[in-house]
């Protein structure tokens, strides 16, 4: 095995840059490298530049800006002795295999024998890129391809080629899995491989049947987008996104190499509209808009979508939002509405293709499912898209269409694709049976628990499940796991059961989002009825069960993904340690709904910036930044800058691959276990009515520069009595019952407030903050 310490990019463009500072983000020393330019003064100034518009891109490729210290540039004339020190070298110039060969040439002289050296290339086979290497090269060389961004985009296709040494292989798998936190999918060495080669057939079918059909660009995106479990970006936001010039650059390419025969064939090439888009320079987001684009009208920033008919640009058709429960597959596409006839051709022809050249790109079924969840966002993989219909329903209807049946189909008789034998996962091979399914990452996953067992408690909000050796995992299912009745009753279940059968508990979940607290709309339901008993009931009910999850006679690990925010970080915050993806965003994000965090946000918050070791000696330091942490509802761009704001500690773990987060988390609670006692409670010295005099004129300043709107003014009052322990003499402390009270009656005050009502209804509305 290769231990890879250090890494070389060679190629400063989007990708290039993109693959260096997420190598950075995991801590790695990387070397930037560029070719020089004509008469430059600076030599380096390609890969400068590069450094430059990493520190500024958005969104952020770095996960903190401290990370930019470990991205060294240089250029491929002067530098290339220093390749001597790099364990691995990634390629990532223009897709051009005689460009590309001529910098193996140059690399294979200066690398150090035994190096890795891999190719980002999405297009070009490893048996062309390696044709007239040395044994040397050859054997330790393979395709990476990362997807943009690379810090956000979670798969990594890796393509050995015949004379690949398997440790080299290994190495770069267990590497990219543990320190990069990619989804590591194994491609055979073909055209596009998996993601782009089934994805483009996608798009470019997609985008034929919309011109076909005459849709208009926003009908076609409701249409392929989250109905069937795709980002709401669908089709042609994604074409703006990725941009015109690189589909139809991929688009040649794959036709170029694949067989006559290939379904891609027949509508690899674009409409003429693109074509032309494409020559005035309207490619999309980095272009001059695409088939949307945001324009400057009336000192208004507006969006605008194409008019495929006529080519012209038109004001947004805005879709209604649906309500109600949302149809099944089947019943989805046996609607007669145009859209739904729309997706349903996109989407069968595509599932079609995945099960036509399935065994031909990969060597089991998960690996394309999985390269389709990760490389372009879809909830689900195309073979568990068929599952979901029906395998054999499928397949009769596409007989009934006049479409051949893909020999997979006809290898499935009607079974389903995936079972589940034994707690294994099993997905049917080329000749017809069941073979376990490899997993890109060893983890826990609770998808997996529900396959195989049952949880030990459950009801509509949350589930405890037993994830071994002792360890209990808290799992919450609400809509995007906020927090109601029966998720608060689930968290007092979990402290007695956990208590009295387990060492310790775990927070996390599999979902998208760990938390995003508390369940607005029921609070807006209960203030507008007056219901106030029940209101103080649930404010206080949340601020007891935290309280005691804080206090509990086991270790209590919270383990989130994606946003934690409002109850989702205050339950985090009375952890007794946390070990985040790192990709967490979390944050107290109250004031945007008119509120104050009230289940012990506050007190947690500035408990930790009063123990604090680097703060300024006396409190009012730490009754700065907590206010201004709170007041601002800041929120964490990663886990790395959780810790800045103190949301995390410096001891709380962060794990790239989000696969691998409850594991992780279970080690954690396994070794606090080992001679857990649960924390002394805190006494805080505040300084009471002077403390908040001097934070209320700060806050007046801001209000004069119109820096704060008036109801902000009296969320940030209530905030300044809880945080100087309102009429409290100097000389006095203060312990975390007092505060709790205090963060309980301004939050009452507040939902008694026409204004702060005026603040949540909009944000249910629009899913944006009011600023009345």
């Amino acid at each position: 095995m290769i231990d890879i310490r250090k890494v070389a990019v060679i190629g400063a463009g989007v990708m290039g840059r993109g693959i260096a500072a997420h190598v950075a983000n995991a801590g790695v020393p990387v070397l930037l490298l560029d070719v020089v330019q004509p008469g430059a003064a600076n030599r380096n100034a390609l890969a400068e530049n590069a450094l430059t518009a990493l520190r500024s891109a958005r969104p952020a490729a770095l996960m903190h800006p401290k990370n930019a210290r470990l991205v060294t540039p240089g250029n491929v004339e002067d530098h290339l002795d220093r390749l001597r020190d790099v364990d691995w070298i990634i390629e990532s110039v223009v897709e051009d295999l005689a460009v590309k060969r001529a910098i193996y040439d140059r690399l294979q002289r200066a690398r150090r024998s035994g190096s890795i050296v891999s190719s980002n290339t999405s297009t070009i086979p490893v048996r062309q890129l390696v044709e007239r290497a040395p044994a040397d090269f050859a054997e330790n060389f393979l395709i990476s391809h990362f997807f943009n961004p690379p810090r956000y985009m979670r798969l990594l296709e890796i393509v050995a080629g015949d004379a690949t040494r398997p440790e080299a292989v290994a190495s770069l798998r267990d590497f990219a899995d543990l320190r990069l936190g990619k989804g590591v999918v194994f491609c055979k060495d073909r055209p596009g491989f998996i993601a782009n080669r089934i994805g483009g057939f996608w798009l470019q079918c997609a985008m034929h049947e919309a011109f076909a059909e005459g849709l208009d660009v926003e009908e076609a995106d409701a249409a392929l987008g989250p109905p069937i479990g795709i980002p709401k970006s669908g089709v042609f936001g994604l074409l703006d996104l990725v941009g015109l010039d690189l589909v139809v650059h991929v688009g040649r390419s794959l036709a170029a190499n694949l067989p006559s025969g290939d379904a891609f064939n027949a509508i690899g090439d674009v409409p003429p509209l693109v074509r032309g888009m494409i020559e005035d320079g309207r490619t999309g987001r980095k272009g001059k808009g695409g088939f949307y684009r945001r324009i400057e009208q009336a000192g208004r920033s507006v969006m605008e979508a194409l008019d495929l008919t006529g080519g012209g640009y038109r004001p947004l058709h805005r879709a209604p939002r649906e309500a109600g429960p949302q149809p099944g597959p089947r019943e989805f596409y046996e609607q007669p509405d145009r859209a739904n006839r729309y997706a349903w051709r996109v989407m069968s022809r595509t599932l079609r293709y995945a099960a036509e050249i399935a065994f031909d790109v990969a060597d089991h079924l998960l690996a394309i499912d999985e390269a389709m969840r990760l490389g372009y966002n879809w909830r689900h993989g195309p073979f568990e898209m068929i599952d979901a219909l029906g395998s054999g329903w499928f397949a009769e209807r596409l007989c009934g269409e006049g479409l051949a049946v893909p020999a997979l189909l006809e290898q499935a008789k009607g079974r389903p694709l995936y079972r589940i034998e034994d707690g294994r996962e099993q997905g049917l091979s080329a000749d017809g049976e069941y073979v376990d399914q490899p997993r890109s990452a060893a983890g826990i996953r609770i998808a997996d628990l529900r396959r195989s067992r049952k949880p030990l408690l459950a009801n509509g909000s949350a589930s405890l499940w037993d994830i071994g050796d002792g360890i209990a995992c808290l799992e919450f299912h609400t809509k995007m796991n906020t927090f109601d009745a029966g998720t608060l009753a689930m968290i007092g279940q979990s402290i007695a059961i956990v208590g009295q059968r387990f060492k310790g508990l775990v927070i996390g979940n599999d979902a998208e989002h760990f938390s995003l607290g508390a369940n607005l709309g029921l609070a807006l339901f209960a203030v507008n009825v007056a219901h106030w008993a029940g209101v103080e009931e649930l404010v206080k009910h949340g601020q007891t069960l935290f309280k005691a999850l804080k206090y509990a006679p086991f270790p209590v690990v919270g383990a989130p993904a994606g946003m934690a925010l409002g109850g989702g970080c205050e339950i985090l915050l009375h952890c007794d340690a946390v070990q985040a993806h790192a990709e967490s965003y979390i944050g107290l994000v109250e004031m945007g709904v008119g509120l104050v965090p009230s289940w012990g946000g506050c007190k947690e918050l500035l408990l930790r910036w009063m123990q604090n070791s680097r703060r300024p000696h006396g409190p009012m330091p730490a009754i700065t930044r907590t206010f201004e942490t709170v007041g601002t509802a800041k929120v964490s761009s990663s886990a790395a800058e959780a810790r800045d704001l103190l949301f995390l500690r410096p001891t709380d773990g962060i794990t790239m691959n989000r696969d691998r987060v409850l594991a992780d988390a279970k080690a954690r609670a396994l070794e606090l276990a080992r001679d857990y006692k649960p924390p002394a409670p805190p006494a805080a010295s505040l300084p009471g009515a002077s403390g908040r005099a001097a934070l209320l004129l700060a806050l007046s300043d801001l209000a004069k520069k119109g820096k704060a709107s008036p109801h902000d003014v009296v969320i940030a009052e209530k905030l300044a009595t809880i945080l100087t322990g309102r009429n409290i003499d100097i000389t006095e402390t203060i312990g975390e019952d007092e505060l709790l009270a205090l963060e309980r009656d301004a939050a009452l005050d507040l939902l008694r407030q026409p204004a702060t009502l005026a603040r949540m209804e909009h944000m249910l509305d629009t899913g944006k903050p009011l600023r009345n």
